[in-house]
């Protein structure tokens, strides 16, 4: 496995201001990059650019793709990955728009009008479509047509430390695990200020992920279903663990990530649920006390709740057979695979795996595997940011027992469904 350094903090929780820095070989201001020609625009990508993390996946992209064609170009622009969600509606409806631009499985639906339909496109340049990950091909598909190429398949998996657990005398977590199972190690690894477990106070964390491991579904049909029983009931198990069982600590309301993402470096806690994309900066604080486990549930199988992101084209590009070469040069297998072996994403063909795997724990690959395998995208509704945002207000009750999950996700639904 090629050793890359990955910073503790993820594109979701890095400041804002730090995309003004970007190196300007390869980055464009946000107001401008795009050119006034199709030519500039297909190969101008609108993405996030939060910090350097960001931008050397995106560069590895670009050198990849130069490997097989020296010529290869590709200028970047964007925001934070933060403002990214509210910027690019107007920045793709300007006159000198890109051409390529970026999204998530969980905001496609979102970005409909922005986002052009591929199959023809695909067809045409004689791409195969069913090597790329079923269920982000899924979730990139919006009114029927797909509308972006997946790069990533990231299942949100249990990261754990291996040695908290082997000096507990407590049996590794792998293929299987159980809520039941989970709750009593979480209870034998928590003492005094370490606990057995850190949260997030994010909406997308352990509790939805146990609910959507236990076969719940917060939206249905492409409509909120926040009170799906299995959804509540996986939030109110995250929440008991901080006021009834005491194996947690409360998040903190805005921010939580890359506190409780420090805390599992550092040995404070045993066990956080993050993505593989965090994989590499795990491995560099715990080497070989690196451990990944399935999300635990009822039944103790595995069920991925996948998130990932791919490349699109927009919908008012002047060329888009143009821009779908741009597109297809940075989503074949060869350069997909590179990028998961140096940057740690866990790819969106099944073939690359192995480049991901390369050097990494042998049960550890098991486990991101098998939730990568046996789950489903998230695939939301276009008013999902408004839901997120309602849920950071209100966690802070849920964590502190002044409100239950029920009434928290009966109110977003109402308020927002």
């Amino acid at each position: 496995m090629t050793s890359v350094t990955r910073p503790a903090v993820p594109r979701r929780t890095v400041i804002a201001g730090l995309s003004a820095i970007a190196p300007l070989a390869f980055l464009s201001a946000c107001g401008g990059g795009g050119g006034g020609d199709s030519e500039t625009a297909n190969t101008t990508l609108y993405t996030w650019v939060s910090n350097e993390n960001d931008r050397a996946q995106w560069q590895a992209f670009i050198d990849a793709a130069k490997e097989a064609d020296p010529a290869f170009e590709l200028t970047l622009e964007g925001p934070s990955f933060e403002n990214y969600w509210t910027k690019v509606k107007t920045r793709m409806s300007s006159g000198d728009a890109p051409a390529l631009l970026t999204t998530q499985a969980a905001r496609a639906q979102e970005l409909d009008a922005l986002l052009a339909p591929l199959e023809d496109l695909a067809d045409a340049a004689g791409v195969d479509l069913s090597q790329y990950n079923e269920a982000m091909l899924a979730g990139m598909t919006v009114e029927g047509t797909l509308r972006a190429i997946p790069y990533d398949a990231e299942p949100l998996v249990l990261f754990y430390n291996r040695k908290l657990f082997r000096d507990a005398g407590l049996e590794l977590p792998g293929i299987t695990y159980s809520q039941d199972q989970f709750l009593e190690d979480a209870k034998a690894l928590t003492s005094g200020e370490s606990y057995g477990v850190a949260l997030s106070s994010g909406l997308v964390h352990l509790g939805m992920a146990i609910g959507f491991a236990n076969g719940g579904q917060p939206v249905t049909d492409g409509a909120l279903s926040l009170t799906d029983p299995m959804i509540v009931e996986g939030l109110q198990f995250s929440f008991d663990l901080v006021t009834e069982h005491k194996v947690a600590a409360a998040p903190a309301a805005v921010d939580s990530e890359p506190a409780a993402q420090q805390a599992l470096m550092n040995g404070q806690v045993a066990m956080y649920l993050d993505g593989p994309w965090m994989y590499q900066a795990y491995e560099d604080a715990l080497g070989e006390d690196l451990g990944a486990s399935i999300v635990p549930s009822q039944t103790g199988e595995a069920k991925g709740l996948i998130q990932g992101s791919g490349f699109g084209i927009a919908s008012n590009a002047k060329d888009p057979g143009g821009a779908f070469e741009t597109l297809r040069a940075i989503t074949t297998p060869e350069v997909i695979g590179a990028v998961a072996n140096a940057r740690g994403t866990f790819p969106s063909i099944v073939s690359e795996e192995s480049q991901w795997a390369e050097g990494k724990a042998e049960d550890n690959v098991a486990a991101v595997t098998a939730m990568a395998h046996n789950g489903e995208a998230l695939i939301t509704t276009s008013t999902w940011n408004e839901v997120g945002s309602k849920f950071s207000q209100y966690a802070t009750d849920g964590f502190h027992g002044n409100r239950t999950a029920e009434e928290i996700l009966s109110e977003i639904q109402d308020a927002v469904g």
